[in-house]
Formats: C-alpha cells, structure tokens, sequence
C-alpha cells in the first residue's frame, strides 16, 4: 500500500503560522483511516513556532534556498532559512523511511508550495515556483500535489497501487 506524505495543516492540526489549520479533507480521513499517511509540518518540524510571523522566499524560489542562493525571510526581516532547510531534511528522511513516492502539501506554502509561492513582497503577489520542502522532495524523486489537485493524487495513488 502506498503511502503518502501529508502537510500537518491539511489534516486539521493548527501548525499554520497563524496557528491555525485547514481541513481535514474527506480524501485525507479515508487515507489515515487506511494508514497511508505521513504527516508532518516541515516549519514546526524545523523548529518554527506556532504561531509565527509570516515568511516568505525572495522570489519564491525554494531550489535557489536550497542551494544557498536565497533565504527564507519572515515579514519582520529575521532569516528562518535554517528551520525551513531543516524541516526540507526531516521530509526527506521520512520519505526514504516509508519508502514515500507521493506528497499531498499545502499550496503556496513557502515550504510545500508546489506550483506557485509569493514572491517576497509580503503582499500577496504570486510567481511561479515552489517551496523549500517541496523543492528537495522533487529533487529526490516524489511527486508533490497541492490540495488543489486531489483528483490528480487519487488517480496517482490508484495506478501506483496497481503496481506489483
């Protein structure tokens, strides 16, 4: 049975920033019912607080903080990029240990965003790109979905769990 790494917010837990969370989604309920998921918040898991202040990536570029060119900044101007890269290690390894070949993560999360992110202004302006979570999860081979693709996730899980 294929299992799957799920943002801690998707699932109801308050781990936002604002110390809130969304959800659960009726998928997610049948999924843990069924002991697929992996939850985890990558900022709490880092060592981020909640709440926190807002933070976001200089251009939403989470591969460019990966790599040490950008850094994850809160609406105050303190550097989180450690926490974020931390939490990115502790998806990672989670993955390698269940053997995780999908991810279900927040969208324009500035960790689990996986198509677009904001772009630093703190104004809601949104560009392409991901998160920090995200971008070391592709890099390492997992499909990532936002709770925005549900449908694409379930036919995903479907055709992997075909598989023998």
């Amino acid at each position: 049975m294929e299992k799957l790494l799920v943002s801690r917010c998707l699932l109801g837990h308050p781990v936002r920033y604002d110390g809130g969370g969304h959800g659960p989604l009726a998928a997610l309920q049948r999924w843990q019912a069924e002991g697929r998921v992996v939850a985890l918040c990558p900022e709490v898991a880092g060592g981020l607080p909640t709440p926190r202040a807002p933070a976001e990536i200089a251009g939403g570029q989470g591969a460019k903080v990966l790599d040490g060119q950008l850094p994850v900044l809160t609406i105050e101007g303190e550097d989180v990029t450690a926490a974020f890269v931390s939490g990115a290690e502790l998806a990672l390894k989670l993955v390698r240990q269940h053997g995780i070949r999908l991810a279900l993560l927040k969208a324009r999360s500035p960790s689990c965003g996986n198509l677009e992110n904001y772009d630093g202004s703190f104004s809601g302006v949104r560009v392409p790109g991901e998160g920090v979570t995200a971008a070391a999860l592709r890099r390492a081979g997992v499909r990532v979905f936002n709770e925005e693709q549900l449908d694409q996730l379930t036919a995903e899980l479907a055709r992997l769990d075909g598989q023998f």
